[in-house]
């Protein structure tokens, strides 16, 4: 997917990361209209989602998209998904997340996406991301429509 952005930049998105527990999902429970938003997004992008897991959920909630689930240790969970990112080639890769464990992958990422759903958002995380969405449906829109994309970061 090819978005010239007028007075950013032109990029080639080929990846989405997404961070599980508090930024796709509530709970451990996949927020509403996600799954759909996923399976759409993937016919043009490879889709991850990364997660600790917490809520022991993501697989179960996960089996009918097209995305990829790695699953990652509870430490130097931060250092995890940044390595995810650097090996999908940031140049290439969203991330979108909310959590202190998503703030290098949110800042490495061609465009990082903080959410601000339910369980909040790290407040360093305002200043790594690129932009901040209300729920994950409008980040998920800024993909989907990219037009919305354009007109957030044009200048």
């Amino acid at each position: 997917m090819i978005v010239d952005i007028p007075g950013f930049k032109k990029i080639e998105i080929h990846h989405l990361v997404c961070d599980y527990n508090g930024t796709i999902a509530n709970n451990g429970k996949l927020i509403e209209g996600v799954d759909i938003l996923i399976n759409k997004l993937s016919e043009k992008i490879s889709v991850y989602v990364i997660t600790a897991d917490t809520f022991g959920t993501v697989e179960k909630e996960l089996q009918n998209t097209k995305c990829t689930v790695i699953k990652i240790e509870k430490n130097n969970q931060a250092d995890q998904k940044l390595k995810l990112i650097r090996k999908l080639n940031p140049e290439n890769t969203v991330a979108f997340g909310n959590g202190r464990n998503d703030e290098l992958m949110l800042k490495e990422s061609i465009i990082g996406i903080g959410i601000l759903e339910n369980e909040g958002i790290y407040t360093k995380n305002l200043l790594s991301a690129d932009i901040l969405c209300k729920s994950i449906i409008d980040a998920f829109e800024l993909l989907t429509i990219p037009n919305k994309l354009i007109a957030t970061l044009r200048n």
